[in-house]
């Protein structure tokens, strides 16, 4: 059974996940999905509720009482755990934090090791998904299995410190420079969520980060932000194809955790509920668990659905006035779908890049499933990189992009433009 084979402090979580995964977006977690744990997310999710009306309440006094309890656990929660931040000072509500865990709970990964691509051939199958990573020549592949378990790698790459994390409630893979005010933060998981999202901590002070929008929200850096870098999912066969002298992340992690299962079987099927409840989530365009790319240049989010991508494969769009070009390609499996990663749905994988080819403005078209540039008939794969023809081993270069579940995205960046042709 699942208890038998994940750390403690998972156990709730998974088992919320498990039971919930068979409501649709609006459905509310109960305290049957809790398993009996008082201190479980769907507890969590049930003592944040709004209470019923009484004599003494009106129903707008009800749910203003609702949030003041929340706003209190929160804090509280932020005492307990974090005793060198300054809740007073946030750029969101309290309230919207809901504590799931307790500090490093999910225990990142801080001293990552690393395997060639010869090794980590042995123990990846070609079609598991990777977080895809290149920084000032040096290319190095995360693993979603490993991910899916930990969401955050510290690292340093080619010499900068970097993060690589992964939220799987959002489906999100995001890197940043982990370098504040010329001050290295080593992060870690918070064991808090707000709208699903992964909220991170910095050990140095203690402040909390929203993941998908890399800004600090709770603390006295409230509304700093972190530099994001270029990364994607891909499958390790097209990430391994493409930089046979990469790193790959290994499994030497000394947690004993079960890389390789999924926690969340099921979580990513369409109509399928989220773990908490959004009030903020109203945008029905498109499913609540969609897949998107998305890209945001400016504040001009856009957002190119994976219904759309994987029929055209490849989409044109504008952000703030910059060309973006997205290209999709069959062969990544879901890490949210079967029991194990291996036994996944293709989902395939998707990336921006500006379309421009050694200064000059290029045009990509698809003929027999395959993306070419108009001018040279040179072929290009998913990660950007020009795999035959004339233009062989030419690496496009990569725009700020992630994939996400919609839901996530549009409460972060409601107006966002929808890319459909």
């Amino acid at each position: 059974m699942l208890r038998s084979r994940i750390a403690p402090a998972l156990i709730s979580p998974c088992l919320l996940l498990l039971a919930a995964c068979g409501g649709g977006d609006d459905a509310a977690p109960t305290a049957t999905t809790a398993a009996s744990d008082a201190s479980s997310p769907a507890a969590t999710a049930e003592l944040t509720a709004t209470p019923e009306p009484t004599a003494t309440l009106t129903a707008e006094e009800a749910a203003e009482e609702a949030l003041r309890r929340a706003a209190t656990r929160t804090r509280d929660f932020i005492a307990t755990d974090y005793p060198l931040n300054n809740s007073s000072v946030a750029t969101v509500e309290l309230h919207e934090i809901i504590p799931v865990l307790p500090r490093d709970g999910i225990q990142s990964i801080d001293n990552p090791k690393f395997d060639d691509v010869a090794t980590a051939n042995e123990w990846l199958d070609e079609r598991e998904p990777v977080i895809a990573f290149q920084l000032n020549g040096e290319a190095r592949a995360y693993p979603l299995r490993i991910l899916t378990w930990h969401e955050i790698v510290n690292d340093e790459v080619a010499g900068e410190p970097v993060i690589v994390t992964y939220c799987p409630l959002c489906n999100t893979a995001i890197a940043f420079r982990r370098t504040v005010d010329g001050s290295v933060r080593e992060f870690g998981v918070s064991g808090a969520l707000r709208r699903n999202d992964l909220i991170m901590y910095d050990r140095q002070t203690e402040t909390l980060w929203q993941q998908i929008t890399g800004e600090a929200i709770v603390g006295d850096a409230a509304g700093t932000r972190l530099d994001f870098l270029p990364a994607q999912i891909a499958s390790w066969g097209d990430f391994r194809d493409s930089f046979p002298e990469a790193l790959v992340l290994n499994r030497d992690t000394g947690s004993g955790l079960p890389y390789g299962d999924n926690p969340y079987p099921l979580y990513d099927q369409p109509g399928s509920s989220t773990l908490f409840h959004i009030d903020e989530f109203d945008d029905k365009r498109l499913d609540a668990k969609e897949r998107v790319l998305t890209v945001d240049l400016g504040n001009d989010p856009i957002a190119f659905p994976f219904s759309a991508l994987t029929q055209a494969i490849v989409l044109e769009g504008e952000s703030a006035g910059t060309a973006v070009v997205a290209f999709w390609q069959s062969g990544a499996l879901s890490p949210l779908d079967g029991a194990f990663i291996v036994a996944g749905r293709n989902i395939g994988a998707a990336a921006a890049f500006r379309p421009v080819i050694d200064g000059a403005p290029a045009t990509f078209e698809v003929r027999d499933g395959l993306i070419l540039d108009a001018a040279t008939g040179s072929q290009w794969n998913v990660l950007g990189l020009a795999v035959a023809g004339p233009l062989t081993g030419t690496q496009l270069d990569p725009v700020i992009s992630a994939n996400h579940f919609w839901f996530a995205w549009a409460v972060f960046a409601p107006g966002t433009r929808v890319i459909t042709d």
